[in-house]
């Protein structure tokens, strides 16, 4: 094994994606902490792999269980290079039949999963002056579909966080890459669908036709997850990243004309919105601080 194999905490790391990106890594010489909520689906690759895969029970929603993987990694490995945020589901319902704690859970998962696991890992890294953390995010982060409330706040909400939490630590050596794939052969859609069972007739129109697309597209996704687990090794090779990566080309589709209705909506209603300054304000220096960080 060579002295310059990385380390990782994968969540989510017993089916989907998450467990392609173990394969991956593995794979590829490094080792392992393997989060997942039951750990017993990941014997086959302790076989395979031995001392070089350490799978825990994790609970992402858990604060103290993120912390406690994070602990387990060290004491396994000695350090942690590469942390990826995979774990995550949505339903989809019309917001107004969705029930609070679904709501609730899917953004504890989503979203307050990803916030647990950086702040757990985030100061062994800076201590390091070296890491990469890959959020497993979604092009509905970018976007907005009938159905996916819940799972979409979220998902916007990660990329916000890891834009500022980026520019934040960009300077320790730190690299924060948020994934946005599209469709990839996973079960997601599966789930995605098991949202709701008696939908208001009133919302057939919006959430209805969504949930026929992923009733079509299930099975038939463009994205081989396999081909992103892959990239996302090499991607823990490389210094320079991107902020947000798009993964496959319905997410470049649907991101694409996202930007370009809010670039339209933009100089549409552009007096409008510089109507509001005081008389001979200008704006403030140093806005660059806003720039992706070098």
């Amino acid at each position: 094994m060579s002295d310059t194999s990385k380390i990782w905490l994968v969540t989510g790391a017993a089916r989907g994606l998450g467990r392609l990106v173990s394969e991956a890594v593995l794979a590829a010489g490094d080792r392992l902490v393997a989060g997942a909520r039951d750990p017993e689906r990941l014997v086959d690759l302790v076989e395979r792999y031995k001392d070089r895969i350490h799978p825990v029970a994790l609970d992402v929603t858990d604060e103290v269980a993120a912390q406690r993987a994070v602990d387990q990694a060290l004491n396994a490995f000695g350090r942690l290079d590469v942390l990826v945020n995979n774990a995550g589901y949505g339903h989809t319902a019309p917001f107004e039949q969705m029930t609070s704690q679904d709501f609730r859970d899917q953004v504890e998962t989503n979203l307050f999963g990803v916030v647990n696991l950086t702040r757990a890992v985030l100061p062994v890294m800076r201590e390091q002056r070296a890491g990469h953390i890959f959020q497993v995010s979604s092009a509905g982060g970018r976007t907005s579909t009938p159905g996916l409330s819940a799972y979409q706040a979220a998902k916007w909400a990660v990329g916000g966080f890891s834009d500022v939490v980026a520019k934040e630590v960009a300077h320790m050596g730190i690299r924060v890459c948020t994934l946005e794939p599209g469709g990839m052969r996973t079960d997601w859609a599966s789930e995605a669908r098991s949202g709701i069972d008696d939908m208001l007739p009133d919302y057939e129109q919006s959430v209805g036709k969504m949930l026929r697309l992923l009733e079509a597209y299930g099975g038939h996704e463009i994205s081989d997850p396999a081909k992103i687990a892959t990239l996302i090794v090499q991607l823990s090779r490389r210094d320079e990243l991107p902020l947000r990566l798009l993964l496959g080309g319905d997410a470049l589709h649907v991101c694409s004309l996202a930007d370009a209705e809010r670039a339209e909506a933009l100089e549409q209603w552009r007096e409008t919105t510089l109507s509001t300054h005081f008389p001979g304000a200008q704006l403030p220096e140093g806005l660059d601080v806003l720039k992706k960080p070098k």
